[in-house]
């Protein structure tokens, strides 16, 4: 990842999206540059962000019967290659130590770039019967994958994600699970980040390495590339033969178990960032707003009403959101800006007149506009303010999304969209690997998700062969 230089402001976001999003990256505080090429500091606002994220999502898991748990970050090669296509996959990717202290290990390590292989050998020990099913553990954890370009959060060496990985007597019920979980992701980002996404299933060409199925939600950026923002996995048998994960059924037979997996990564902050910012810097949606409110006073010399009317304030707020009381020296000017580039949701001023009218002016970070509140309301009327924020956010993103989804039938119209690089292309396709490939040879796009089955006599957008179904196409980062 290559350290950019901290200017004093931001591009605007229509003119360079890459220089914008770095710009506010590091404007905001949420991330630094370090001496390793490829990661980052994240600095206390950003993982902030990052916590208030896993809670949403950490509440949902254990809401649905799941367990978080905590595996080793050094994987042995033995166990890596154990399953050959999934080893295939990441192998470019795959980070090795090969000395520890001063000896030289007989056996490669793996800094874990997911954690199939090494959860997969412990489910091996833990199972025995069909009584010790499910299992429905999750990790919260660090992973490392050598990229070649890096950008905070959308691509980076070491990243922050969860793991989830489940093992269960059938195929039906580890497929439920993986639909259940996908529906959980789609929840949070479209309900919690006002992040509009769809959900379906992943190509061949594009589904995880070692999987039978992959499912993803991805979400459109302003751009008009797809992000991958959470995937959930179907393995069938494939994990649990590559590492004997069996248990004695209820037939007293001796059966492979089916297992699943699923993640989300602190990639989807940089989609919430690239989604809802502006030329101020970062718009956050409430839920996950380190800062939901903050109350910036505007004190004359000598007044002695402002301050111990804006602590009663924060104190009152405090009840029912986090609020912060911005009592630093500088101007209020200066904060205003400030907490506009950090995209609290609502600002508070309060000043000697307002103390006097007995009132306080609230202004909305995604609208930008000012109102009078009385003082004896402002309590009551946050909360409905902070959800009609991300109410708002999640229409207008929804409408930008709509308006950049493109239908196309013909060979034609289909290319010329991709290669626009608008949004999302819904076209009609054969479902072959090799037209995928073709596709992406001419126009850098790929499908994904699957929406679902062509109508009868449709032929492929791309080829013109019969169309088995109806694919989302796009770049994607």
């Amino acid at each position: 990842m290559e350290q950019k230089k901290q200017v004093k402001s931001i591009p605007p976001k229509a003119d360079d999206l890459s220089e914008w999003y770095t710009q506010v990256c590091l404007r905001a505080q949420l991330v630094d540059y370090t001496p390793v090429r490829g990661c980052i500091a994240l600095r206390p606002y950003g993982f902030a962000l990052w916590e208030l994220i896993q809670a949403e999502f950490d509440r949902r898991f254990k809401a649905t019967g799941h367990s978080n748990a905590y595996f080793p970050l050094l994987i042995p090669e033995s166990l890596l290659v154990k399953e050959a296509e999934h080893v295939e996959g990441f192998a470019p990717e795959v980070a090795w130590v090969t000395q520890g202290g001063g000896e030289e290990l007989t056996e490669r390590l793996a800094i874990r770039p997911t954690s199939e292989a090494i959860i997969g050998t412990m489910y091996s020990r833990w199972i025995q019967s069909h009584r010790d099913l499910p299992v429905l553990i999750n990790q919260w954890c660090n992973v490392m994958r050598w990229e070649k370009a890096t950008r905070p959060f959308l691509r980076t060496l070491e990243f922050l994600w969860q793991e989830g990985h489940t093992v269960h007597a059938s195929e039906a019920e580890a497929a439920e699970e993986v639909q259940r979980m996908l529906e959980i992701y789609r929840e949070v980002a479209e309900d919690v980040l006002a992040l509009p996404v769809i959900k379906g299933r992943k190509s061949e060409n594009e589904k995880f390495a070692g999987a039978a199925a992959t499912y993803a939600i991805e979400a459109l950026m302003p751009d008009g590339k797809a992000l991958q923002a959470g995937t959930s996995h179907e393995f069938g048998q494939n994990f649990s033969k590559a590492y004997d994960i069996t248990f004695t059924d209820v037939d007293e037979k001796v059966k492979h178990a089916y297992t699943t997996s699923w993640g989300v990564s602190w990639r989807i902050i940089g989609g919430l960032i690239m989604a809802h910012g502006d030329d101020r810097g970062l718009v956050l949606p409430p839920a996950v707003a380190p800062h939901q409110v903050v109350i910036v006073p505007i004190v004359k010399t000598g007044d002695e009403t402002v301050m111990p009317a804006a602590r009663r304030l924060r104190d009152e707020l405090s009840e029912t959101a986090r609020v912060l009381l911005d009592d630093r020296e500088q101007s209020p000017g200066w904060k205003y800006s400030e907490w506009e580039m950090r995209g609290v949701p609502l600002r508070i001023e309060i000043g000697p007149r307002d103390v006097a009218q007995n009132s306080v002016t609230v202004v909305r970070r995604d609208l930008q506009s000012k109102t009078a509140v009385p003082l004896g309301e402002i309590a009551a009327r946050v909360p409905a303010l902070l959800e009609e924020i991300r109410r708002s956010m999640y229409e207008r993103a929804s409408a930008w999304r709509a308006a950049h989804t493109i239908e196309a039938a013909g060979h034609d119209e289909f290319v010329e969209a991709l290669k626009r690089q608008d949004g999302f292309v819904l076209a009609p396709w054969c479902e072959r690997a090799e037209c995928e490939l073709d596709i992406k040879a001419e126009t850098s796009a790929v499908t994904r998700v699957i929406a679902g089955p062509a109508q009868p006599g449709q032929t492929c957008a791309y080829c013109g062969k019969p169309a088995r179904v109806t694919a989302y196409f796009a770049r994607s980062y």
